[in-house]
């Protein structure tokens, strides 16, 4: 239970965090991010050439998100099935935890969505209910 919930969290601790970021600095951050996570799996060196192929579509998905929080979600989602490759492999993101490829496929899709929405702020929600509680006058 803990192996698909604590990623879930981390996922929506990394939106609420991101949400935080200026809207005009978040989404270059996100395609950063993205790009970032394309070589995570580069020294493990487990697929062997694929793994520079992997991390040359990511950082294309990546330029691409700069202008488009679509093509950050579709890197997220791509590195989710890297994710699981890898934990089918056997070889973890983190070599000292042997489930956090897994985890990391659970975690990720989180993030994915919430780039499918357009990356909006959480906390949107306060500012927009304030406005409407204040009365006329």
């Amino acid at each position: 239970m803990i192996e698909i919930l604590a990623p879930i969290l981390i996922g929506l601790a990394y939106v609420m965090l991101n949400s935080l970021i200026p809207e005009r600095h978040r989404q270059r951050f996100n395609a950063v991010m993205v790009g970032g996570a394309g070589a995570a799996y580069l020294s493990g060196g487990a697929l062997g050439p694929w793994e520079l192929v992997f991390c040359a579509l990511l950082t294309y998905v990546a330029f691409r998100g700069l202008d488009s929080w679509t093509f950050i979600g579709i890197g997220w989602l791509l590195h989710t099935g890297w994710d699981i490759v890898h934990h089918l492999k056997g070889q973890p993101i983190l070599p000292f935890a042997h489930g956090s490829s897994f985890g990391c496929a659970i975690c990720d899709p989180v993030i994915a969505i919430w780039c499918f929405t357009g990356g909006r702020s959480v906390w949107a929600w306060r500012r927009v209910g304030a406005h409407d509680i204040r009365v006329p006058g």
